[in-house]
């Protein structure tokens, strides 16, 4: 039994454990039924941890289970089966979110890494991925703000069940196609999905056009990112074009390491993991600073998919602008100073009189 979920991002394909999960199984078959995920915003996503969705009010606060449609409010939501005991061993393994009652209405979880010990026996694991894997890649760098919801939306579009041991009640009113967003279901502070692609824009452009377009409207999202993060000082701001970011590196690499690695296309100039502030622990991407553009851009053709402590990494041109911004804030102190001297009535001379003498005794 598997159900597709067709995101922003690509289709992820989940089996469910039927068998072990039945009622938490055809609490999700049946909301996928009449439709209840469309649009769900994954609201909370945690690197190397769990993305978190199935609210429809994108809060993380709301969602109900099936059963309220079929057996009234008392049923909004169902007891957490705990027998028997799977545990979150798995990336990517889907389970429904604990309400803090122990129980669950209609939000899931995918989970970002494997062996995920202290969610065992509070949330119920009712599936697990089996195709998808690079979306959940996707999902997994994530730009995300304090609360960790995303930048820029990332939602489920649609979802295909492909097989359902389940019978339908008659009472569940299954629409006869998946209902249009309303205004409302996908408002949103960030980046909306939807402003990334304008069909309008591309009638009648050649594949090649429509390529060029859809990377433009990439590049646009992705300054608009760094602008709300703060890592940009204004949208139009260019990256430099000779630092490299370095992701999905093994956690016991360390800047000497990469630096060894890298320096043989050219002089680096700084490399750098980027690592957590309180523990100090690798967040498993860096940034690479070439003296001239002609090493980074070789370093990127050769270095890509190259395996480094066992796992494969990715290599791509920095769209971050730190270095820029601070550059700029720097400038933008300096004028701010002189503009205050400028506007600063001068101070009195000293006189020679008010200095102090020492008398001849």
């Amino acid at each position: 039994m598997s159900v597709v979920l067709e995101t922003t991002l690509g289709d992820i394909i989940i089996d469910l454990y039927y068998d072990e999960r039945p009622i938490s199984c055809k609490n999700f078959l049946y909301l996928c039924e009449i439709k209840y995920y469309n649009f769900c915003l994954f609201h909370s996503i945690q690197t190397n941890f769990i993305a978190q969705t199935g609210d429809p009010t994108g809060t993380g606060r709301g969602g109900e289970s099936i059963y309220r449609e079929l057996y009234g409010e008392q049923a909004k939501y169902f007891d957490m089966e705990k027998k028997p005991l799977i545990k979150h061993r798995k990336r990517g393994t889907v389970s429904m979110v604990n309400n803090s009652n122990n129980q669950h209405g209609s939000q899931f979880f995918l989970t970002l890494s494997s062996d995920l010990d202290s969610l065992d026996g509070i949330h119920t694991v009712f599936g697990e991925i089996v195709d998808g894997w690079d979306v959940l890649d996707k999902i997994n760098i994530a730009v995300v703000d304090r609360d960790f919801r995303p930048y820029h939306d990332i939602r489920i579009i649609h979802t295909v069940i492909l097989s359902n041991p389940f019978k339908i009640p008659s009472s569940l009113d299954i629409p006869e196609r998946s209902p249009s967003p309303t205004i409302e279901r996908v408002k949103s502070s960030m980046i909306t999905f939807d402003e990334m692609f304008d069909e309008d824009r591309v009638q009648g452009k050649t594949e090649e056009e429509i390529k060029d377009y859809i990377e433009e409207k990439e590049a646009q999202a992705r300054a608009q990112i760094l602008e709300l993060i703060g890592d940009l000082p204004e949208a139009d701001i260019k990256p430099p074009e000779n630092v490299l970011f370095v992701c999905k590196l093994n956690q016991v690499t360390t800047d000497e390491d990469l630096e060894t690695i890298f320096s043989r296309f050219g002089e680096i100039l700084s490399c750098e993991i980027v690592r957590d502030k309180k523990t100090g622990d690798s967040l498993c991407y860096a940034f690479i600073e070439y003296e001239n553009e002609e090493d980074a851009e070789q370093a990127y053709f050769k270095m890509d998919n190259v395996l480094i402590d066992d796992r494969r990494i990715h290599v791509d041109f920095s769209q971050s602008v730190a270095k820029a911004k601070w550059e700029y804030d720097k400038k933008q102190r300096k004028l701010k100073a002189l503009k205050a001297r400028r506007s600063s009535p001068p101070s009195p001379p000293r006189s020679s009189s008010s200095k102090r003498v020492k008398s001849k005794r």
